[in-house]
């Protein structure tokens, strides 16, 4: 740290007043001649008398040197004070803190034009969970074209899945899902739709029908939360949408990341009004090498690798395999994955029938359980929920009830299941097959 920092930099007492030369050897002189004229009379142990001229103007002289210090250590000190002011002033601007390296922004190589300079999605007014307030995320677009792989369009080193869903499937969506809550008597029903990367990462003008026609998955969202009755609709688009600049799907798979399922779970806790997970309690791990679903039919795609969380609590995991078969882990992930098409496995080893966690953290309440249908999306999603559920039972939709002997409604008034969870991806609501599957497990 500089002196000039120090509390004591400004103590007058460490300032030099030693007296000018020539005027103490005029002083040595006169004190060997009065020593001459006394002879050996004892000197007087009375200070020398204060009307001397010299000594008035010496005394003159140091206060006027002490008021000249003291006002320029004033003016110096005042200087400092508003330099330091203004330093702290401007650190006051909050940056955005960084939970985790998995929040680095995704990689484009487009320059800022002025549709970048537009107000940021965080900026839009409105409720980010009210169900009829869906804010447009803000994509980076220098104007370039893209590849059409057919299956999907790739662009900027991402390959976007397109999206053909329309208000019918929407309202189809819907219907099941009311159908199949008015089965679950006592429990509380929610529903999720997750978005895919298209919505999030390709600019409209690539996707309105010139290049490839990709329709809004927020208008579809919106009007299938509509059409529910005896549900609580949460909306995880505007979360999403809210940090679409960080790394939230993947570029060379359709499914979202650790982080991206995170953020969808902040706002699932947030609807509950639950004290959410958070990221900086856990330990990260990386796995890099990751090639996803599109490397095979995509060139030119960014390299991807999946990020999961320890939590600082344990929790137990129970997997029913299709052969009927059980194993018990004392973790929700496979910590052995490795490199490859498989990597995304990580989150509660991938697709089984049924999976069930159970938690030790200290904010799940001990007869709260959730009961969770999904797809391959629900994956990264529902380790989080142990941070609030005791129990956490996971169901897939394509076969959990092949390798079950009752139907779902049964299962969860047998277990004690207190919530109730429909979390689908957009593509997987509007695909009928899907819907089949989940009302063929309550049959």
């Amino acid at each position: 740290m500089s002196d000039r920092n120090r509390d004591d930099y400004f103590d007058l007492d460490n300032f030099d007043e030693t007296i000018d030369s020539r005027d103490y050897r005029r002083r040595q002189a006169a004190r060997n001649n009065r020593s001459s004229s006394y002879g050996n009379r004892r000197p007087s142990s009375r200070r020398p008398s204060s009307r001397r001229p010299n000594s008035r103007r010496r005394n003159r002289t140091r206060l006027r040197n002490r008021i000249v210090i003291l006002a320029g250590g004033a003016a110096i000190l005042i200087f400092l004070i508003i330099l330091i002011s203004l330093m702290f002033r401007g650190c006051s601007k909050k940056e955005p803190v960084e939970i985790s390296t998995d929040t680095k922004t995704q990689q484009q190589s487009g320059q800022e034009t002025a549709t970048d300079a537009a107000a940021p999605a965080n900026a839009q007014t409105g409720d980010p969970l009210s169900t009829s307030f869906f804010m447009t995320p803000v994509i980076d677009d220098d104007n370039s074209a893209g590849t059409d792989f057919g299956t999907v369009y790739g662009w900027h080193g991402s390959a976007y899945e397109l999206f053909g869903g329309s208000d019918d499937s929407a309202k189809t969506y819907a219907d099941t899902v009311n159908s199949l809550a008015s089965k679950l008597s006592g429990i509380n029903v929610y529903s999720m739709i997750v978005p895919n990367h298209t919505e999030y990462g390709l600019p409209q003008r690539l996707k309105d029908g010139s290049v490839v026609q990709s329709n809004s998955q927020a208008d579809n969202i919106k009007k299938a939360y509509e059409s529910m009755s005896g549900v609580t609709p949460v909306n995880a688009y505007n979360y999403l949408a809210e940090h679409n600049k960080e790394y939230t799907y993947f570029h060379s798979d359709h499914h979202w990341t650790g982080l991206g399922a995170y953020y969808a779970y902040k706002a699932f806790a947030d609807t509950l009004k639950l004290t959410p997970l958070d990221l900086k309690q856990c330990t990260e791990k990386q796995i890099d090498g990751f090639t996803g679903t599109f490397s095979d039919t995509a060139t030119g795609l960014d390299p991807d690798s999946v990020h999961y969380w320890q939590f600082p609590y344990s929790v137990s995991m129970e997997l029913h395999y299709a052969s009927g078969s059980t194993e018990n882990y004392d973790s929700p992930y496979f910590e052995n994955a490795t490199a490859g098409s498989n990597t995304y496995g990580v989150f509660i080893f991938g697709d089984n029938p049924l999976t069930i966690l159970k938690s030790q953290s200290e904010n799940a309440e001990p007869n709260r359980k959730i009961a969770v249908v999904k797809e391959s999306y629900g994956n990264a999603f529902v380790p989080y929920l142990t941070q609030n559920f005791s129990e956490v039972h996971v169901m897939d939709l394509r076969t959990f009830r092949a390798n079950s002997d009752v139907d779902l409604a049964t299962y969860c008034k047998n277990n004690g299941i207190t919530d109730f969870l429909f979390l689908n991806g957009i593509m997987s609501a509007n695909t009928q097959g899907q819907l089949d599957n989940i009302t063929a497990m309550f049959d």
